[in-house]
């Protein structure tokens, strides 16, 4: 079919971290690429994310002497996804995301990765897991470099408290800032650099914001166009091939020929109701998930209209999220560690290990709700030493609760147990004993019903002040708070199912020609689970990395010298910074008093 309004080699639909990477590879790979956005602002959902990336058998680790192997991390995967997604998937994926930042890291000037040490694999009791962790992260990137891209970096309308930069690294230290020392001297060194950012003009990127703004970085370098506000309309398909896509960009539809490969990286479906209503279990509301605004399934219904085969559309990356006044879906990580709270169901009884992998809790929810015993919401419990000591959602240690956060009832305050049950509906006498059983729990130090603390991932964000487990303490100091948790999410896990090269595969198991996917726009090569932090974005990434190598034909470029990892200042050049800052502001402070 002839009239293209533009003919390039590839066409990658969505500006993630799996979008970019593929573009990236094709680019340097000599291919005309071009990515369209259908948002104003690019990153994805990678860039709201940790921006970890769970990358076994990195170099890394190597670098480092770690002991981790390909078939170590294969012996893990069989342990926690099993058989839910083809072992030739499994495989892919382990022997090619080492590859894909060792590229990425040797191939552009941006890219550079350090690990998240400590940040454990989310089940590291079992064979070929790892306590000490397989997640790397992006180094944090002066996002001035960006120049005036940086305004379209996406954040979901949210900002980071304070512009506090801070790593994966540092972000479970931050949550110690009372009862630890490290926790104190990782606020003061976040701080410092926070100020020194603001007295330098340094706009420094963290987490996923680092990724991201380091990806769009090497497009730039690349000259690869990026189109914002350039939603996909239709998948162009001659004899069974994708040749090309119309997209809509200033309100009128393009037709763009894609002479070796459309790469779909264009995300889920979370924001789409109508999918959800239609693939997954009830209760479910778009408005709960913490996912891209974006990713409203577009490309998946595109992909199944053409026939492909999809997978896993039940499922998400679920959980604990509270619905904070003004803010939206607040996805809950460290809080179910910290010692001294728990979360009980309409009966007012446990259902599972709150300290346990996010995506495990929200499976506990959906997996236990019933009409006779509501677990969603679910209601989360904790006492004034709690608050005293730890952060809850954007309110730091003991910092007052804000009045609208009563007025809406997101949080119930009373000053006996009984009387909060009664403000929950959850009956009185359930909830004491099941507090007074938990105290017990938290005297021996051994959870005889969930087992909570007993992983070195729960651990993680444990405190370790408190002896003789770190998850456990009694909740006995008055007044007592309340707030209900629902299975919110970080994205749908559910799309089209990719073979081993990134390929869509049809209904009749044979693969499209000539179309890809990754990301969450793919049934996740991770099944029902979630391995490790960063087991998102890193089959993301590595599938983008994939399909590239695939349309390349394997001419992409070798992986060459590693770069020396940046590490930054060191903690005595922050220290002097960050003093020398604290000390000029307080003689400004002087001067201006004495006016």
């Amino acid at each position: 079919m002839a009239n293209w309004d533009q003919t390039v080699d590839v066409v990658v639909v969505g500006s993630g971290g799996g979008g970019m990477t593929a573009a990236i590879v094709a680019a340097q790979a000599g291919l005309d690429t071009l990515i369209v956005e259908k948002t104003e602002a690019y990153g994805g959902s990678t860039a709201l994310s940790g921006g970890g990336m769970w990358i076994p058998n990195n170099y890394l680790l190597k670098r480092d002497g770690v002991d981790d192997s390909i078939a170590k991390a294969r012996l893990y995967m069989a342990n926690t996804v099993g058989d839910r997604t083809p072992q030739s998937l499994q495989d892919a994926y382990l022997e090619n995301a080492p590859k894909m930042v060792e590229y990425l890291a040797s191939n552009t000037s941006s890219m550079r990765f350090q690990r998240s040490i400590g940040y454990a694999d989310y089940y590291p009791e079992r064979p070929g897991g790892m306590a000490e962790g397989r997640a790397l992260e992006a180094v944090p990137f002066d996002g001035s470099k960006l120049g005036d891209d940086l305004s379209k970096l996406n954040t979901g309308g949210m900002e980071i408290p304070f512009g506090l930069a801070f790593t994966i690294s540092e972000f479970n230290k931050l949550g110690m800032i009372i009862p630890t020392w490290k926790g104190k001297w990782t606020a003061f060194k976040v701080g410092a650099r926070t100020i020194l950012n603001l007295f330098t003009g340094v706009k420094l990127l963290t987490i996923g914001g680092a990724l991201i703004g380091r990806l769009r970085y090497a497009l730039k370098e690349e000259n690869i166009p990026l189109w914002l506000n350039t939603p996909l309309k239709e998948l162009v398909i001659e004899d069974g091939k994708v040749v090309g896509v119309v997209v809509e960009r200033n309100g009128q539809p393009i037709r763009i020929q894609a002479s070796k490969g459309v790469v779909l990286a264009a995300g889920g479906f979370a924001h789409n109701q109508q999918m959800r209503d239609e693939f997954q279990k009830a209760p479910i509301k778009h408005e709960w998930s913490s996912a891209n605004k974006g990713n409203t399934g577009d490309a998946i219904q595109l992909g199944m209209a053409a026939g492909a085969k999809i997978d896993l559309m039940e499922d998400a990356w679920w959980g604990p999220t509270s619905m904070m006044p003004g803010m939206g879906p607040m996805f809950h990580v460290g809080e179910r560690s910290y010692p001294g709270s728990i979360m009980v169901n309409g009966a007012g009884k446990r259902f599972t290990n709150e300290a346990a992998s996010y995506v495990d809790v929200g499976h506990a929810m959906y997996e236990n709700d019933t009409e006779a015993v509501s677990h969603i919401p679910a209601t989360f419990i904790m006492d004034q030493r709690y608050r005293n000591k730890y952060i809850f959602g954007t309110m730091f240690p003991g910092q007052p609760i804000p009045q609208n956060y009563y007025d809406t009832g997101y949080i119930k305050k009373a000053d006996t147990l009984e009387e909060l049950a009664v403000k929950c509906g959850l009956p009185p006498q359930a909830l004491v004993e099941t507090v007074k059983q938990f105290n017990e729990y938290a005297r021996t130090g051994v959870d005889e019903d969930f087992g909570r603390g007993n992983s070195a991932y729960d651990r993680y964000y444990g405190d370790p002040t408190v002896k003789p487990n770190p998850c456990l303490a009694p909740i006995n100091k008055p007044p007592y708070y309340a707030v209900q948790m629902i299975p919110g999410d970080l994205g749908t896990k559910g799309g089209l199912v990719i073979d081993e090269y990134a390929r869509v595969i049809q209904g009749d198991g044979t693969p499209f020609e000539g179309l890809y996917a990754a990301g969450n726009n793919s049934a996740s090569v991770m099944g029902n689970t979630y391995p490790g932090p960063g087991s998102t974005i890193g089959p993301s990434m590595t599938f983008g990395y994939i399909a590239a190598k695939h349309i390349a034909e394997g001419n992409i470029r070798s992986i060459g010298a590693l770069p020396v990892p940046d590490k930054g200042l060191t903690s005595r050049q922050q220290l002097t910074i960050g003093g020398a800052v604290l000390a000029t502001l307080a003689a400004l402070m002087f001067w201006r008093s004495r006016d």
